[in-house]
């Protein structure tokens, strides 16, 4: 997995609306969360991004893109992002090879790991949490994270 750091590596994935995100196009403009989750619509998911949701007023203060990344495709999250109203990005990621390159490994080898990175504007790694049972403690280190920063 990465570490911190690290620089995250690109990536082009497709978004709920079917816009194409590149991690560079943040670069030198805002700090950038990026949040691996296992599933649209699963309960502890559910908690995560509608937490994400209701911090999200606290994650454009302090300068920060909020992207929720998972396997399942643009439809899905435009139905997921649609009715929980979600305001940030969910970026479609079907192959795994995003959660691959940033080393979000499976949780006891079958469920797809939850893992936050909060990456700086220049595109470095400055903070990894990593909790498949714990969905809101990832809001607040990535929250955390991003007030060190300042």
């Amino acid at each position: 997995m990465l570490r911190v750091g690290d620089q995250a590596p690109e990536f082009s994935l497709v978004s709920q609306s079917g816009e194409i995100v590149r991690l560079s196009s943040f670069k030198g403009k805002e700090n950038v969360v990026v949040f691996f989750y296992p599933k649209d619509f699963s309960p502890g998911c559910t908690k995560e991004v509608c937490h994400f949701r209701d911090s999200h007023e606290a994650f454009s203060k302090l300068g920060a893109q909020v992207i929720g990344i998972s396997t399942n495709d643009k439809a899905s999250h435009e139905k997921f992002a649609s009715e929980y109203k979600l305001p940030y990005l969910l970026l479609a990621d079907p192959g795994g090879s995003v959660r691959e390159a940033y080393g979000v490994k499976k949780t006891l080898g079958i469920l797809p790991g939850r893992v936050t990175f909060v990456i700086d504007k220049s595109g470095t790694v400055r903070h990894v949490f990593s909790s498949q049972m714990n969905p809101d403690q990832h809001i607040d280190e990535a929250l955390s994270a991003l007030r060190a920063l300042k």
